[in-house]
């Protein structure tokens, strides 16, 4: 299986979630709201509007996030320790992402796994079609997102 996370834990890190909110290294990740996003929620069967932010990681790296509630079952956690030779990768869809804060299905990421960095997206489908229904794509691609430079 093939997951894009970011990373955002290093061998030797602590993470963790309070109220949605991001601890590395017990230090709280700063984020700057950036308005509503809306997008069309699979199991939920509608469009749903999220919150979006733009959070900042430790090192100057910034990126946007969404997140539909700061009150889900992933958005208040215990302490993770990052093992040595692992990373700990989370989804930017804070409240629809399966990522290193499910550990009987994720977990942490050993070194080995890490293939590569995801830099732009080359095609984009909204969620209401499947890659292989090719009658919907004129209806359902995201053309605004085809090859965006991925930060």
């Amino acid at each position: 299986i093939d997951y894009i996370k970011r990373l955002v834990g290093l061998p030797g890190d602590t993470i963790q979630m309070k109220a949605g909110r991001l601890y590395i290294n017990h230090n709280m990740v700063n984020r700057i709201f950036l308005g509503e996003y809306e997008a069309f929620s699979v199991p939920d069967n509608k469009n749903v509007t999220y919150k979006r932010y733009r959070e900042e990681l430790p090192g100057g790296h910034d990126h946007d996030i969404i997140e539909e509630s700061d009150k889900g079952p992933l958005d208040s956690t215990d302490i993770y320790h990052v093992p040595a030779d692992h990373y700990f990768m989370m989804g930017d869809n804070r409240d629809g992402s399966q990522d290193s804060r499910v550990m009987e299905e994720v977990g942490f990421v050993p070194t080995e796994n890490l293939v590569g960095r995801a830099e732009n997206i080359f095609f984009s489908l909204d969620e209401k079609a499947q890659i292989w229904e090719v009658w919907k794509w004129p209806e359902f691609a995201r053309f605004k997102r085809f090859l965006k430079k991925i930060v």
